[in-house]
C-alpha cells in the first residue's frame, strides 16, 4: 500500500517545489508529523535538517518536476496559502488541493486532499502534515538529512546524486 502512496506523496511535494512561491523554512531541525485520513494508514513522524538550499530540494524530491506537475494555481490570504495542481504520475492524473497555514519560521500545518485512481481503496485521500521547528540541527546531522520513523537516516542531496547517476546526469563514482 505504501508503494502506491509514494507517487502521490511525490505529487504533494512536487506541487510545493516552486521556491519563488513558497518561502523557505527557517534553517534547522524540523519535526513533521503526517497523518492520513480514512485509509487505515498509521501516522508517521520524521525529522528534517534543513538549510535554504536543502529546503528547496526537500520540496522537490528525486524524480519529480514540472513535467509531472506543472506550476500550481496559488492564492495567499494572510498566513494561509492555497494551492491546486494537476499532476500526471505513472500515467495517472492526480488532482491535489493543499492549504498551508502558519509560519515557516516556527510551525505550520499543511492539509492535502488528493483525487486519483492511484489512491488505494478508492479515488480520494486526505493527509495532514504538522511541522514545527525544533531548533538547530544536531551535531551528527547535515542539511538535507531526513530522519525517518525507526531512526533510519537518508540525505536528500545523496538521493538526488543517485537519481542523476541513474539518469546519466553524473558519472558514477
Amino acid at each position: 500500500m505504501y508503494r502506491r502512496i509514494l507517487p502521490l506523496a511525490l505529487c504533494v511535494f512536487a506541487g510545493t517545489a516552486f521556491a519563488e512561491d513558497i518561502p523557505t523554512r527557517k534553517p534547522g531541525l524540523w519535526e513533521v508529523k503526517m497523518s492520513f485520513d480514512g485509509k487505515g494508514m498509521p501516522a508517521q513522524t520524521m525529522q528534517q535538517c534543513a538549510d535554504a538550499e536543502t529546503d528547496v530540494a526537500l520540496r522537490s524530491p528525486p524524480g519529480s518536476g514540472a513535467d509531472m506537475c506543472p506550476k500550481p494555481v496559488m492564492k495567499r490570504s494572510g498566513d494561509t496559502m492555497t494551492m491546486d495542481s494537476t499532476c500526471t504520475i505513472e500515467g495517472k492524473k492526480s488532482q491535489t488541493h493543499m492549504v498551508i497555514t502558519g509560519s515557516f519560521e516556527s510551525a505550520y500545518t499543511m492539509k492535502v486532499s488528493i483525487k486519483s485512481d492511484s489512491v488505494p481503496g478508492g479515488g480520494e485521500m486526505s493527509m495532514t502534515m504538522d511541522a514545527k521547528w525544533l531548533g538547530a540541527c544536531r551535531p551528527d546531522q547535515r542539511p538535507g538529512d531526513l530522519i525517518m520513523p525507526g531512526g533510519m537516516k537518508m540525505n536528500i542531496k545523496d538521493m538526488q546524486r543517485v537519481q542523476q547517476q541513474r539518469s546519466g546526469g553524473l558519472p558514477q563514482r
